[in-house]
């Protein structure tokens, strides 16, 4: 953030895959509209998202959308973002949150599978990016922060294989290519590492016994929580992280130590 652009009160921030109750995306779109942002919601089940942006737009009286996208098709995105700045202040912050998993072997791994993969987990968060970027640009600042994962670090471990890791990974020399690009124009680009968070990525609602069994490697001893998770991305979304950039940041626990 340079002194002639300062951060602007009214601005939105994208979140993608945010229609999920349990997920990373929503938890972070409710602790962006408590931080006064106005919250626009992409998520490839336009109902769900529709409903999840009223609902925290109503808890915490901020503007809020809710648009049908699937974020790897580009002509979806376009129309999604159009309406975002047709009823929504300037898009100043980006979380690329919608991913999928893949706990599929790799001897067992068929193209379709491969391609499933990074069509969300990296093709997604490039045609969103480089949508949004734009704005970032007239307003000279901006905030993208995309959810990379502890696999990308470990090589998996956790629930999914080579795929998810390999998109993850991508994610990191992604964001640090463009953080070099962007950063002379007051845009800033991180990631977010988390590692087994409560959340039903991991082939559904964890189980005590299967938290137990996640978090038992770690420093802390268990699983993090969505809100944690959101926290972090909150703070690199905001003013205060505007000489913050390229950086990687580690929310496992202890359990991978970079």
């Amino acid at each position: 953030m340079s002194d002639d652009n300062p951060f602007p009160a009214e601005r939105t921030a994208v979140i993608t895959g945010a229609a999920s109750p349990r997920g990373i995306g929503r938890a972070t779109a409710e602790r962006l509209a408590r931080d006064g942002w106005s919250i626009a919601i992409l998520d490839l089940d336009g109902e769900a998202a529709k409903r999840t942006a009223a609902e925290i737009g109503g808890d915490r009286s901020v503007a809020s959308l809710g648009v049908a996208a699937d974020v790897a098709d580009p002509e979806s995105v376009e129309v999604a973002i159009a309406k975002v700045e047709a009823r929504l202040p300037p898009i100043i912050g980006l979380a690329n949150v919608a991913g999928v998993s893949s706990p599929v072997d790799f001897l067992d791994l068929t193209l379709a599978e491969w391609d499933r993969v990074f069509d969300i987990n990296m093709r997604g968060a490039f045609l969103v990016t480089r949508r949004v970027v734009p704005a970032m640009l007239a307003a000279g600042v901006g905030r993208i922060v995309s959810v990379s994962s502890v696999s990308a670090q470990r090589g998996g471990g956790t629930y999914s294989k080579v795929p998810y890791s390999a998109s993850k990974a991508a994610l990191i020399g992604f964001s640090r290519a463009l953080a070099r690009e962007l950063g002379p124009h007051g845009i800033t680009v991180n990631c977010v590492a988390p590692g087994p968070i409560d959340t039903d990525i991991m082939g559904g609602t964890l189980t005590q016994e299967r938290k137990a069994e996640l978090g038992a490697d770690s420093m802390i001893g268990r699983v993090g929580t969505v809100a944690e998770v959101a926290a972090l991305m909150a703070f690199l979304l905001g003013q205060d992280a505007g000489f913050i950039t390229a950086a990687t940041y580690d929310i496992n626990g202890g359990l991978q130590v970079s």
